[in-house]
Formats: structure tokens, C-alpha cells, sequence
């Protein structure tokens, strides 16, 4: 099912599955900018990532001496995720542990995920509660919207690059072969200190992740004024990523709040990277903001 929410300047669809973005649309003209999902590249649009980001070693994690099987990213993306309030210009969805969830991710939790318009932007809002009364609630929350590269029709891909702003020196994070983490970072140089120039050939080693950027980045073209902004003033890291070895007309900014299983170890939740541990009772907010013109 899908969900709208507008206003004077721009219409949101939210679809129930994931509760992730189905479309963003300019009313002015009627420009849709996020990608719209194909079996050729990719087949999703905009996954919410929880209570994973990324992909394990084996497929399977640790805590507390048992062994559970999680896919990429986790399973919030390919659960439908109930409504719990809706108006004209903010949707909300929830998810609470079941006896489904249980079975690869044994903690109490409450996920809520608000989707909400001002102006020509769309806010997404994540809040995470520990219902648990003597654990901490160990997770990892973050973003993958995909945008259309090129937006409007005769432009190529190669005339969009990203633009940063407050930017710090640059580090890519250097992945394994199959995507992995590593210790290793390499400086990532950008054209005059704040832009990179797209080219699929960007791709051909899966996704860029970066740390130590700023904290907002915007998609612009080289032959119209047309741009999506993306900020996220909470998350640490930045990945950029489309389908790799291909020439796939889209590019995903993904904000995360940490990175894929240290490479050839399978990691024990207590003691993985960069984790986030929710005291009982306590509840954790983060979010991201797309702005469209």
C-alpha cells in the first residue's frame, strides 16, 4: 500500500513494505526524482536499513553465545510496516519485536519512522525504544534513497556530479573485494576541495563509503539548475553507490551510522563496530532531510 503526504511544492509516496520511499515529486513541473526501481540495476528505491547496515560474515552474527542468521541491511526493508498516524503532510509507521523478528534478532524493540514535508523538502525521522527492562538494545540504523541520474531527458549521467559543503580532508574507507570492512582508509581527493564529477566507472569496486565529510551533499547537474540536498546531521558515514560494472541511471546516498562486518570475521554483537547500545527504557532519534528544486 501506498501512502502520500504534500504540500504546495512537492508530493511524497511512502509505500507500507520497508515503509521506504515509493516517489518524490517537484509540483512545479511535475519531475519525479527518485529512482523508480528496475529488475536491469536495482530493483529497490530506498531501503531503511535497521538493525544492520550492511552485510555480515556468513550471513550470521553472535550475542550471547547463540548464532542468528540476518540478511543485508536487516529485516526491517522486507516487512510491512504498520501506519500509526497519518495526515495530509506526515506519515508515521511503527514495528515492535514478533515472533519473527525474534527468530534473527532477540531484543525487545520499538522502530518508528516518520516521513514529514516542509517547504520542498521531505524529513525522515527515525526513533528507536528499548522496551526491555534489563538489556541494552543493540542496533544500527541508516538510509539508502536512490536518486534518477540523469533527471531530465538528453542529459547523461557524466553532467550531474555532488557537491559538498563543509568539507573536512575526505577519507574513503577501503573495502575488501567483497565488500567487507577494512582497516584501511585512502585520501579521496575532490575537484577544488568540494566536488566529484560522476562517472559510472565510479562503481566497478560495489559502493564508495566515506567518513569524515561534512554532513550535506548535494546532487546538482552541469546544464540545469535542478538539485537534490541531502543532509544528516547525526550520521557519521557516507555511502554512494549504484549497481556496479553498469550504467545504471541512478545514484544512492546513503547516510549510515555504521559500516558492513570487519572482513573475515564474524562479529559478535556486544563487541561489533560501531553499535549502538540503548539503555532500558531509553529511547534513540536520529533522521536525514531531502531537499528537491
Amino acid at each position: 500500500m501506498l501512502y502520500t503526504i504534500e504540500n504546495e511544492k512537492i508530493k511524497v509516496a511512502i509505500a507500507g513494505y520497508g515503509a521506504e520511499f515509493a516517489s518524490i515529486v517537484l509540483k512545479e513541473d511535475g519531475t519525479e526524482y527518485l529512482w523508480q526501481g528496475d529488475p536491469k540495476y536495482w530493483t529497490g528505491r530506498a531501503f531503511n536499513l535497521f538493525p544492520i547496515c550492511g552485510r555480515l560474515i556468513e550471513g550470521r552474527y553472535e550475542y550471547k553465545g547463540k548464532s542468528y542468521d540476518m540478511k543485508i541491511h536487516g529485516f526491517f526493508r522486507e516487512t510491512e510496516i504498520p501506519v500509526i498516524e497519518k495526515t495530509p503532510t506526515k506519515v508515521v509507521f511503527r514495528l515492535t519485536d514478533n515472533e519473527e523478528t525474534k527468530k534473527q534478532y532477540p531484543f525487545a524493540f520499538e522502530i518508528t519512522v516518520t516521513y514529514e514535508v516542509s517547504g520542498s523538502s521531505v524529513r525522515t525521522i527515525y526513533a528507536v525504544r528499548n522496551p526491555d527492562a534489563d538489556n541494552d538494545l543493540i542496533f544500527t540504523i541508516g538510509g539508502h534513497p536512490g536518486f534518477r541520474v540523469p533527471l531530465l531527458d538528453g542529459e547523461k549521467f557524466e553532467d550531474y556530479y555532488l557537491d559538498f559543503t563543509d568539507v573536512k580532508p575526505a577519507k574513503q574507507m577501503v573495502f575488501s573485494p567483497t565488500c567487507f570492512y577494512t582497516p584501511d582508509t585512502l585520501d579521496f581527493p575532490l575537484e577544488g576541495g568540494t566536488v566529484l564529477p560522476l562517472r559510472h566507472n565510479l562503481f566497478d569496486n560495489d559502493a564508495i563509503f566515506l567518513r569524515d565529510m561534512g554532513r550535506e551533499v548535494t546532487l546538482r547537474s552541469k546544464t540545469n539548475d535542478k538539485f537534490v540536498k541531502v543532509t544528516y546531521p547525526g550520521m557519521p558515514y557516507l555511502g554512494l553507490w549504484h549497481a556496479p560494472r553498469t550504467d545504471a541511471p541512478y545514484i544512492c546516498i546513503e547516510p549510515w551510522c555504521s559500516v558492513p562486518s570487519d572482513e573475515g570475521k564474524v562479529d559478535d554483537f556486544e563487541t561489533k563496530r560501531d553499535m549502538i547500545h540503548l539503555a532500558p527504557g531509553c529511547t534513540y532519534q536520529n533522521d536525514f532531510n531531502v531537499e528537491i528544486g
